[in-house]
């Protein structure tokens, strides 16, 4: 399941090390290329509000399967682009069709033992962190040699050996008997929202956490080609590698919120990814201090997502689906609104710029946490 996860996550980010690539060949501004990053995320946003429910009322295996060869058809539409129009479109497609990890999440949920659900979702989540990290070195240094159009070819062939393989070694589950359809489905997540408070705890700090991490990883390669740097996509992926620091901190995160409060996961979380934007903001012109600030950043980062994710799966078997839908798309709306926003901060003032909206966000995150939703209940 970690595996599937990993390589599914990939196609979400393979967009952000050769935004600068695929704005010389179609012609556009970074300000305009930066939209397909965000149409990416909100694309996925909207996988997960409404698709993931699925997983409530359907066999899993079988929306698996189904979700990634619909992948497969994305990812080679953005291979065979003709115009920025039709490839901007493939990017929202492609976001759509990437949900399959969030429907792997609570599925894993369910199998696992409850004193071991952290631990099995840490896992489960290394896998996508790794998925997501490798995407960016693997796009980054495949588009340094041939053409970026060849990023999306082979992540199609890997989608198709990845359907033969999810086939084959997936656990199989049956259609739930007796329960919600569909719209029923649907039309109880604002039910699950309002009367859930560690829902919407959850759902507000990922959204700021996740914004943070994309204001980063969408505007870096902007920043490695300035006149800080002078490098290329070649250099991003080299340091999206830095970010394995966060995946293989994942099942330690995972036991953790087994043993602690996950509270105090997402704080650390939180001061962590704070201090990497003061580093990068201060420093970020020096290559060993922006390296150091990222491990911080995806460390932190992953802190919050594990424990918030424990803590969503917490809330109750027969909504897992539902529950992890409102926290992702929470996360993923922020994801997109940090690429979006920060492709516009870069626009404006450059990594200042940047580096200032950052720290708004986590500002924003901090006060959520520490003041809208302080501790009342252990978890």
């Amino acid at each position: 399941m970690a595996f599937i996860t990993g390589v599914a996550v990939s196609n979400l980010y393979y967009i952000q090390p050769i935004q600068t690539l695929v704005a010389s060949t179609f012609h556009v501004t970074s300000g305009a290329v930066g939209t397909v990053a965000m149409l990416t995320q909100v694309g996925y946003a909207l996988g997960l509000l409404l698709i993931v429910p699925f997983g409530d009322v359907m066999s899993r295996y079988q929306l698996i399967l189904r979700m990634l060869s619909l992948s497969l058809i994305s990812l080679l539409a953005a291979y065979l682009s003709p115009n920025f129009i039709f490839f901007a479109l493939t990017g929202l497609l492609i976001g759509l069709t990437s949900v399959v990890p969030q429907i792997i999440i609570p599925y894993a949920a369910v199998l696992a033992q409850p004193q071991k659900r952290g631990a099995v979702l840490g896992t489960i989540l290394s896998g996508l962190l790794m998925g997501v990290l490798l995407s960016r070195s693997f796009s980054g240094i495949i588009s340094s040699y041939v053409n970026w159009r060849w990023v999306y070819l082979i992540a199609t062939i890997a989608i198709a050996l990845l359907i033969l393989l999810t086939a084959l070694k997936l656990p199989r589950d049956p259609r739930p008997q007796n329960g919600p359809n569909y719209w029923q489905t649907i039309s109880s997540i604002p039910g699950l929202i309002t009367s859930q408070r560690l829902l919407r705890e959850a759902a507000i700090n990922g959204f700021f956490m996740f914004g943070t991490l994309s204001i980063f990883w969408s505007t870096l390669i902007f920043y490695m080609a300035s006149p800080a740097y002078h490098r290329g996509s070649g250099t991003v992926g080299l340091l999206a590698i830095l970010g394995a620091a966060g995946a293989l901190s994942a099942p330690l995160i995972g036991r953790l919120a087994d043993a602690k409060s996950p509270r105090f996961i997402i704080a650390t979380g939180l001061f962590m990814m704070t201090l990497s934007y003061i580093l990068f903001l201060f420093w970020g012109h020096l290559m060993p201090i922006l390296m150091l600030g990222i491990i911080l950043l995806d460390v932190g980062n992953q802190c919050g997502q594990v424990a918030n994710q424990t803590r969503v799966q917490m809330l109750g078997e027969a909504t897992s689906s539902r529950n992890n839908t409102v926290f992702m798309f929470a996360y993923f709306m922020g994801g997109a609104s940090g690429s979006f926003f920060g492709a516009l901060a870069w626009n404006a003032g450059g990594w200042v710029a940047v580096c200032l909206l950052a720290l708004a966000y986590q500002f924003l995150a901090l006060s959520a946490h520490f003041i809208i939703f302080r501790a009342k209940q252990s978890i």
